[in-house]
């Protein structure tokens, strides 16, 4: 039996996510998971690993890309990833109520310490299960993220080679697979033939 792939969640879904973390334990630190897997497309790893110096310009301030060490990500794949303004306004909040460390994990734990990217995953699915939003994972944001940024790419003039490097994908055909079709484009294209 094969695994289905994890749910893309829809704009009003992410909204709700948003939401319910509002009035948790560590709002700010939750509000930022959520952005870093939906609006920078990163696995749960790659949350648990990733520090400030990762986040900031040498100013302090929060950069305009966020910089995925070789050490955080999969296979090694280091990358550069634009930051969205909402996740940049996310990290701005953190590092402020945070004391505006300069070093040290961005999602920390109860303890102060990096949060496990098992704890992460935990997270992701205790939250999906708690919305009643069947077939998510903590990869949902990711896939998300990988298909949105497919579907705009007609309006950006990108390839879908920038998709993949986003993504810090090693073969396109790996992106390819995180793509979810989009019905009505097709009933759309059908129809225009």
């Amino acid at each position: 039996m094969s695994r289905q792939p994890a749910k893309v969640l829809e704009p009003v879904d992410i909204r709700l996510l948003m939401a319910h973390v509002r009035f948790q334990r560590h709002p700010d630190r939750n509000r930022v998971m959520i952005l870093l897997s939906f609006k920078a497309g990163l696995r749960a790893c790659e949350i648990a690993g990733l520090t400030w110096p990762m986040v900031l310009a040498s100013d302090g301030t929060i950069a305009m890309h966020l910089s995925i060490a070789r050490a955080i990500a999969k296979y090694g794949s280091a990358r550069q990833i634009p930051i969205h303004r909402q996740l940049r306004a996310g990290l701005d909040v953190l590092h402020r109520r945070s004391g505006r460390p300069s070093a040290g994990p961005v999602i920390q734990s109860e303890r102060g310490n990096a949060m496990a990217a098992g704890a992460i995953v935990n997270w992701f699915s205790a939250t999906y299960r708690a919305l009643g939003l069947s077939g998510c994972s903590s990869h949902s944001g990711r896939r998300t993220f990988i298909t949105r940024a497919a579907r705009l790419l007609p309006r950006t003039g990108g390839s879908l080679r920038d998709v993949q490097e986003l993504a810090g994908h090693r073969a396109l055909t790996t992106t390819e697979r995180y793509i979810e079709g989009d019905r009505e484009a097709q009933h759309k294209l059908v129809r225009m033939m």
